[in-house]
């Protein structure tokens, strides 16, 4: 009888062991595992602010990648707390309702009756299907906006605009209830991870008298960060990195680099304010800030826990 067991074994050893001849991308399996595993263990007990938006949120196999990607950064010790956008589907509301949307370095004018719009769209559609993916990926998500608990208050923001190329003249252009940071209270956020939840924040923030803003998604994401300390903010976009003036992917930048790039007309439109966000985050005492390109599978995990990572970081100093 152990002679039969001992025969059965071997035979059935031989055969894994076949299985694994030549057999590539088990090999690379077990070596991408062993290459995240210090970067696992550095991270554990650390807190991530991730701004989610772009084509992870629209296209449907990204935003099931996405949603189980922030489950196993939970499930591994990592505390995300995922800020969302979620323009285009404002826009294409609005669009329905036949109403003009105007931006102004990246940001959409928003009139009384496009606020009500933006809210119902991002806390009542948007908010609730992210937390929705989480949930069906294993996770504890629970959606907020920024009125809750009063966790970011806001302060209307008026914004400079050259009225000319060809001259230095420049005028206020009212954004209407669009607004900007003011105070984090990050209560809340400290109760939900002690919870073992994961947040999701869409950034509709309250203000003096009542006021209701829409705020930039990238600069709740830096509020957020820089109130709770977190080591990280990463954020997600339609974009491979931050590129140079020929297009080429800057894989690591100071924020002097990056306000530079501002300054001289580089960076554009909705990179102005990533970036931004990305340099008062990291000046403000966060380790370092994240731009990635959202269109890629995964690219999280391939930031997180590979070598070489993807995408640009930026650093207070190089």
């Amino acid at each position: 009888m152990k002679l039969q067991n001992f025969q059965e074994n071997k035979y059935a050893k031989d055969i894994t062991l076949k299985q694994f001849d030549g057999n590539d991308d088990w090999l690379k399996k077990a070596h991408i595992l062993s290459e995240a595993l210090p970067y696992m263990q550095r991270f554990a007990g650390e807190t991530f602010v991730i701004k989610y938006g772009g084509a992870a949120m629209t296209d449907e196999k990204l935003s099931a990648t996405f949603a189980h990607n922030v489950v196993l950064l939970k499930q591994i010790g990592i505390n995300p707390v995922i800020v969302h956008g979620g323009g285009k589907k404002i826009s294409e509301v609005l669009k329905t309702l036949k109403i003009d949307s105007k931006f102004i370095n990246g940001l959409r004018v928003t009139d009384k009756f496009t606020i009500e719009i933006v809210e119902m769209v991002l806390c009542g559609h948007v908010n609730k299907k992210i937390t929705q993916l989480i949930n069906s990926a294993g996770g504890s998500a629970i959606g907020l906006s920024g009125k809750d608990c009063n966790l970011i208050e806001a302060k209307k923001i008026p914004i400079t605009h050259k009225e000319s190329e060809l001259n230095n003249i420049e005028k206020i252009i009212d954004m209407g209830f669009v607004g900007e940071p003011s105070n984090v209270n990050p209560d809340i956020l400290f109760f939900i991870e002690e919870s073992d939840f994961i947040p999701v924040i869409a950034p509709i923030c309250g203000g003096e008298d009542g006021i209701t803003y829409n705020v930039n998604a990238d600069s709740v994401a830096s509020a957020i960060a820089t109130a709770i300390s977190a080591s990280k903010l990463i954020m997600l976009t339609n974009v491979r990195g931050v590129a140079d003036n020929d297009g080429n992917i800057i894989s690591e930048m100071s924020t002097e680099e990056a306000n530079n790039l501002i300054k001289l007309g580089v960076a554009k439109e909705g990179m102005i304010p990533k970036l931004l966000s990305c340099i008062k985050t990291v000046k403000e005492g966060c380790e370092m800030a994240h731009i990635l390109d959202g269109r890629i599978p995964h690219v999280l995990l391939l930031e997180l826990f590979t070598e070489h990572g993807i995408g640009t970081i930026i650093v207070d100093n190089l």
